[in-house]
């Protein structure tokens, strides 16, 4: 415990040189600030990601896709035939298409705690034609309000109203690339040919910005039931099972979990679009390596201006310990002072943090629904950032009270 005389010591020492003092201040200041304002503005941008890839990727896909031990496919029904069998390309081999018994499947999903929103999906391979222009993209029926629960969609239209593909059988929302390759506007009217031959016109009643190229310059939503309809499926066919989970960074240990419970391929987002959950460690690992280096410098700073003034009272500690101070009293007598400017410049760290993601985050970015420059406020990233730099000037103190607490005061006496 640290006795009044040492605190009354270390109150002349911090108002006698108030410059180093606000420099040391300062230091860690910086240090936090950066730190806070760095891990918001990664965040914000890896949260930022996450929403606009979840704009159409689902935490879990449930489709139906051929083995992967695809001699199974024979060699389990002609198990005493002595055939040689030799398959080229065996994935081009539908043994079934899609998912016949999606409403059993769909009740079953329903009933888990882990799930939040779920959709079916029909996604056909189609041609886009108008006039003499014909391009190849994806049409995808859809549920319309559980499509929007799940994906958010309806924030993304540039034109038009999305609950309107509800009341429209013949209307279809296009993705603004595909619209544009076309010369499509809204209300014009665009043919859709199936691969088998079946056509159809549509009226475009929406247009739609994701950012994403394989939305926006492929894609044409339409009713589920027009979707069938179109390929000549009943009321049960889906070619996708579309799940939102609570957490999504536990959708791996959820689609292992259904895995052996349905006939179909079940993926998790990670195992889909590895490259996203691989991007948003790297920039967290960058992040965190320029804090910590900017925290570091200004511990160093902190340590070089303790050491300046332990040097500069040199006498002062000699005297002190000459009259019976101990070094146990040198080092609270530093390290006190240490820790005062510590914490002194960790609240001043934090409001300037604060301030300047908040600065940051009213710079116009305009991208997709994005408005501003993305930064999350996080109350862990405040935290850390205090208890890191207390940390660091806590060692910055250390060593130099450390250094004050062994000398020898009748050699510094007698110069």
């Amino acid at each position: 415990m640290i006795t009044s005389v040492n605190l009354k010591i270390v109150f002349a020492h911090l108002t006698s040189r108030v410059k180093q003092v606000l420099v040391a201040m300062l230091s860690v200041t910086f240090g936090i600030s950066m730190y806070i304002f760095m891990n918001s503005f990664i965040t914000g941008v890896n949260d930022i990601q996450t929403e606009l890839a979840f704009s159409t990727l689902p935490h879990v896909s449930i489709y139906n896709d051929v083995p992967e031990d695809n001699s199974n496919i024979l060699a389990a029904n002609m198990p005493e035939q002595d055939v040689a069998i030799n398959l080229r390309n065996a994935r081009v081999i539908q043994y079934t298409e899609g998912i016949k018994n999606s409403a059993a499947i769909m009740n079953l999903l329903e009933s888990q705690a882990e799930i939040a929103e779920i959709t079916p999906q029909v996604n056909i391979n189609v041609f886009f034609r108008n006039g003499a222009t014909r391009v190849n993209g994806t049409l995808s029926g859809i549920d319309v309000v559980n499509e929007d629960k799940l994906f958010k969609t309806s924030k993304y239209l540039e034109e038009g109203n999305w609950n309107e593909l509800q009341h429209q059988r013949e209307g279809i929302i296009m993705g603004i690339g595909l619209a544009r390759k076309l010369s499509l506007r809204m209300n014009d009217n665009v043919q859709v040919q199936t691969g088998d031959g079946v056509s159809k016109n549509y009226k475009v009643i929406g247009i739609l910005r994701t950012t994403l190229a394989a939305v926006d310059n492929n894609k044409g939503y339409i009713r589920i039931n027009e979707a069938r309809q179109l390929i000549s499926e009943n009321q049960n066919y889906v070619t996708n099972i579309q799940i939102n989970i609570k957490d999504y960074d536990s959708a791996e240990a959820v689609a292992e979990k259904f895995t052996p419970l349905l006939p179909y391929k079940v993926e998790s987002w990670q195992e889909a679009n590895g490259q996203l959950d691989a991007s948003n460690e790297l920039r967290n690992i960058i992040a965190y390596a320029v804090s910590f280096t900017i925290l570091l410098v200004a511990g160093f700073g902190i340590y070089n201006i303790m050491n300046m003034t332990v040097n500069e009272k040199i006498k002062e500690i000699a005297i002190l310990k000459a009259m019976g101070f101990d070094g146990n009293d040198i080092v609270q007598i530093f390290l006190t002072q240490s820790i005062v400017i510590g914490i002194c410049g960790g609240v001043v760290g934090m409001l300037l943090g604060y301030s300047i993601s908040v600065a940051v985050n009213h710079v116009p970015f305009e991208i997709a629904t994005l408005k501003t420059l993305p930064i999350t406020y996080r109350a862990q990233d405040y935290t850390m950032a205090f208890i890191f730099g207390l940390i660091t000037t806590f060692i910055a103190g250390y060593l130099p009270a450390k250094k004050a607490s062994k000398v020898d005061p009748v050699e510094i006496i007698r110069g």
